[in-house]
């Protein structure tokens, strides 16, 4: 066992009648990072709550190397305490490790350092961004200095740049000795491992490095140059087309996977054809492909929309937002247009959020003019809500309500009455295949499946626009595939679609995108002139992120220059 972290022989769990491990068998090495991904339900966080001693096995064995090793475990909702400071709560956790006062101090500025939360020390944990807390939580793990770390999706709702300084300090925790499991949703993450595991419904699908996992695909992927609506509609047909296992949005591009023995000239396709190198994400399609559902019927289109490709129908002019002394929002110019899907992407605290809930009606601007469908949301913003669609990132449902009760009450809060009504629900129903699960509650579903709810309740009363705050969150990339099909269909339909997102991966269907940061736009393009305007000289076109962060980090630098200039003008 000493080249082993974690072995697993035979195991199996089940939760009542559910099967979560079937006789399940793998090994993850020692001092490596071991990545878990899978649909939801596949068994990723029971795997790694039976590492850690929170549950016991129903049967089989469970081998960890060295015996008894120091295990660190950070659950999806890690809990730090919010009203402590974020030395108070290292100090608790020091104290919970039984960390001696000798070490102690040495080992808090070194995890402080490590993370960068050296100048955050007296911040309330409940005011820190969505990355700050995450590193937080993993400083607390690391207080005892762990031989086996174990990370249940921990970049969840952490913006990409935050997301890479967790990826470095998982890195340098491995080169330091430490066996690392980690479960994550973003399979470009998965490619950072050096193994990976693939699971579904409990048991192994595929186990090996993730080059092991891209090769049976090469000469099986390819792209083709399209734009604007003709991608949107040409996608479908593809979709569709046999011979195509995965058709999918890149940038100007719609990304082919082709079955296994498919020659891509045997499809006939009129458009420019471009080889592509497989990734992880069409190795993990490929072997999902038995499991995955048919495409989900095309969401009822609105009742009213007329289709005008030129007709703006949000318009924000010189738009701020303070909480008190905070300028949330400084004073932004955004116009979208009908039909279009349009991504607002930043850091965590840039103010996407912010703008969403203006746009909704739910906070007033306290400068500027905003509109949205020629309504000033200042005068009329329960009119703007009677029209639009409002999707959080927490999904907004009712917990302990089924679907059932769900799907009434949004429909009731739309005004949708009788008759109406009751066709509205059936329909959502039928297009959200929530039949079978109709008497859950929300709190029971799977991840995906609420999701699914959400939705189909934002679009109960057929709204004009629809406002996606963060709507992917957390979801395995099969129910992403679903999701982004239908709000492809609504956009088609001519319904407007402004979304925030982390995943900047999928920021690559939207027709454009603005970069907020600290409340500001520093930039509004679409995807592919996005990664042009993050190219160094002389290198190939970047990813989307990391010309996203190229981008971000430019405006940092610009913006501690000018504070710099100030102070030394000051002085």
């Amino acid at each position: 066992m000493s080249d082993t972290a974690v072995a697993f022989r035979a195991v199996s769990k089940r939760f009542g009648d559910h099967p979560a491990l079937r006789q399940l068998s793998f090994s993850a090495p020692s001092g490596r990072i071991t990545g878990l991904v899978g649909p939801d339900g596949a068994g990723k966080t029971t795997i790694l709550r039976l590492c850690a001693g929170l549950l016991l096995p129903d049967s089989g064995e469970i081998e960890l190397g060295g015996g008894r090793p120091r295990i660190g475990y950070m659950p999806q909702r890690f809990g730090l305490y919010e009203d402590l400071t974020v030395e108070e709560n290292l100090d608790l956790y020091a104290d919970l490790h039984e960390v001696s006062s000798a070490e102690r101090r040495g080992r808090l500025d070194q995890l402080l350092d490590f993370t960068g939360l050296g100048p955050f020390t007296q911040r309330l944990a409940g005011k820190l961004s969505g990355g700050m807390r995450q590193k937080l939580g993993l400083a607390c793990v690391l207080m005892e200095r762990p031989r086996l770390l174990l990370l249940d999706e921990p970049t969840v709702g952490v913006d990409p740049l935050s997301r890479r300084d967790l990826w470095s300090m998982i890195r340098a925790m491995m080169e330091a000795g430490t066996s690392v499991l980690v479960s994550t949703a973003y399979l470009d993450e998965a490619e950072q491992c050096d193994e990976v595991l693939m699971l579904h419904k409990g048991e192994r699908l595929a186990h090996g490095p993730p080059a092991s996992f891209r090769e049976p695909l090469q000469g099986r992927c390819f792209s083709l140059a399209l734009t604007g609506r003709a991608r949107r509609q040409r996608l479908q047909s593809l979709q569709e087309t046999p011979g195509v296992l995965d058709a999918v949005v890149q940038g100007d591009h719609i990304r082919l996977l082709l079955e296994s023995g498919r020659e891509i000239d045997q499809l006939g396709l009129k458009e420019r054809v471009t080889a592509e190198t497989p990734r992880f994400e069409d190795a993990f399609i490929a072997l999902t492909a038995t499991q995955r559902a048919a495409p989900p019927p095309s969401p009822s289109p609105p009742t009213a929309v007329t289709r005008t490709s030129d007709e703006v129908v949000i318009t924000l002019e010189q738009v701020q937002r303070s909480f008190g002394a905070f300028v949330a929002v400084k004073g932004i110019d955004l116009a979208v247009k009908r039909g279009e899907i349009f991504g607002l992407l930043g850091p965590n605290g840039a103010g996407k959020s912010t703008v969403i809930r203006m746009l909704c009606g739910l906070l007033p601007p306290s400068a500027g003019a905003a509109r949205v469908l020629g309504l000033d949301l200042a005068r009329s913003p329960g009119q703007v809500r009677s029209r639009i669609g409002y999707m959080s990132q927490r999904f907004s449902l009712y917990r302990q309500l089924s679907v059932a009760q769900n799907l009434r009450f949004f429909a009731g809060a739309y005004g949708l009455t009788g008759q109406a009504r009751r066709r509205r629900i059936d329909a959502a129903l039928a297009e959200f295949g929530l039949e079978t699960h109709i008497d859950s509650t929300s709190a029971e579903l799977p991840l995906g499946y609420q999701q699914r709810l959400a939705l189909a309740c934002a679009l109960m009363h057929k709204p004009e626009i629809v406002f996606l705050d963060e709507p992917t969150s957390g979801v395995d990339p099969l129910a992403r595939r679903e999701f982004w099909h239908r709000i492809n269909t609504l956009a088609e339909q001519g319904v407007t679609v402004l979304v925030t997102t982390h995943f900047i991966a999928e920021a690559e269907y939207c027709d454009r995108l603005a970069i907020m940061h600290e409340g500001r736009l520093i930039a509004e393009e679409t995807p592919e002139r996005l990664k042009a305007a993050g190219r160094r000289d002389g290198e190939p076109l970047p990813s989307l992120e990391e010309s996203f962060v190229r981008l971000v980090e430019q405006q940092q630098r610009r913006q501690e220059s000018r504070g710099s200039m100030d102070k030394q003008e000051r002085c």
